[in-house]
Order: C-alpha cells, then structure tokens, then sequence
C-alpha cells in the first residue's frame, strides 16, 4: 500500500502476536501492521519492537490466557492464523490494485503525450517563425545581393576548406601516431602497459601500431 519494504517477525515476535487477544480484530491487526511497516526502519520486526504497538493491558491480560488453557490452544491459534491470512490477503489486493492504477495512469499519460505534443511543436516552429523571418529580414531595397560575383570563387573556398579539414586530419593522425610511439618507447614496447597510459585497449593499440607502421 505505502510502498514499504516487506516486515518479517522473529520467532518471539510470533508468539506475541499470536498471544495478543485483538480487541479490535482484523482492523486493529491491520492498523499495527501499516504502523509497523512504515514507522520502523529494521525490517525484522522482534517481539520487544512489536510490544510498543500493543496496549500493554492487552499483552499482560492475553498471555496467560492462550497459554493457561490447553483445550483452547488450538483454537486460539486457527482464529489468529485467520487473521494473519485476512489482513496479508487484503495488502496483496491493494498491491494489485496500485499496480493497475499505476499501469493506467501510464498508459494515459503516453497515448496523451506522445501523438499531440510533437504536431504543436511542428506547427509552431516550422510555420509561425518562417513567417516572421519573411516579413523582418527581406529588405525593402535588395541592395546586398549582387549577381556580378563570379561562381568560380566559392569553388575555390569550397576547394579550400577541403584542404584545411584535409591538413588537419593528417595533423591529428601525426599526433597520435607521435603519442603512441611516445608511450611505446616509455614502457620499453610493452604494448600492455602502453595501452593503459593511452586510456585505450590493448587491441585498438595493436590496430594503430599496424595503421601507422610502428611495429
């Protein structure tokens, strides 16, 4: 029900609960228990933490009674066991019935959220700005745009870029390939430990040793 970890009682604490007399039945059991299982942090419950839930009049008056007589032993114990079962059968339902709550409640939320929220983000940012960018960036006079500009420059830029990304991958490579060869000849060729101080496997070190010719 509270989402509790499930108690457990000793031996002493058994006899105890049996022992008890329950004035107040099934309600009175089932109240003590919730109390239990949310108030105490150590889930094996003992008869000692157990007696600080029961009216003491009731623990001192229902001892001897079930214990002194023995005809009514057995009876006393059927009547409580059914208790006990009652009050686990009735927490086992609410359980069930949490999870089909819980269950529906996600279902909901999902076929809510998933379908609607994307097509209101859709019409919103693909249709209300392109609008606006329309009618605030385009200048009333288009003076900026120019169609003397010959095509063959951006080729060149594009050319360009091309070898700078070009350049710059080689670079990198040489920098690693530099770090490796570094970190071979620290460790004496170990490729384990060479490994290790790159932060890399040892079969990517061995797969690098063999890209870059070091072996």
């Amino acid at each position: 029900k509270y989402r509790m970890p499930a108690i457990q009682l000793t031996e002493d604490a058994k006899v105890l609960l049996l022992a008890y007399s329950w004035p107040g039945n099934v309600r009175q059991l089932k109240n003590i228990t919730e109390q239990i299982s949310i108030i105490e942090t150590n889930r094996d419950i003992t008869a000692e933490i157990l007696r600080n839930y029961l009216p003491e009049q009731h623990v001192n008056s229902g001892l001897p009674a079930l214990f002194g007589v023995k005809a009514n032993t057995g009876k006393a114990f059927e009547s409580e066991r059914e208790i006990l079962y009652q009050v686990l059968f009735d927490m086992r339902r609410d359980v069930t019935d949490l999870k089909k709550l819980v269950n529906t409640l996600m279902a909901e939320r999902g076929a809510q959220s998933v379908p609607t929220a994307p097509a209101t983000t859709a019409v919103s940012y693909y249709q209300e700005p392109q609008r606006n960018l329309v009618a605030t960036v385009v200048p009333a006079t288009p003076t900026i745009i120019s169609a003397a500009k010959p095509a063959h420059p951006v080729v060149d830029d594009i050319q360009d870029t091309e070898e700078v990304v070009e350049e710059a991958t080689l670079s990198l490579d040489e920098v690693e390939k530099e770090m490796i060869r570094k970190a071979l000849d620290r460790h004496h060729g170990k490729r384990k430990n060479a490994a290790k101080d790159l932060n890399i496997s040892e079969r990517t070190l061995y797969r690098k040793i063999k890209e870059y010719g070091l072996d």
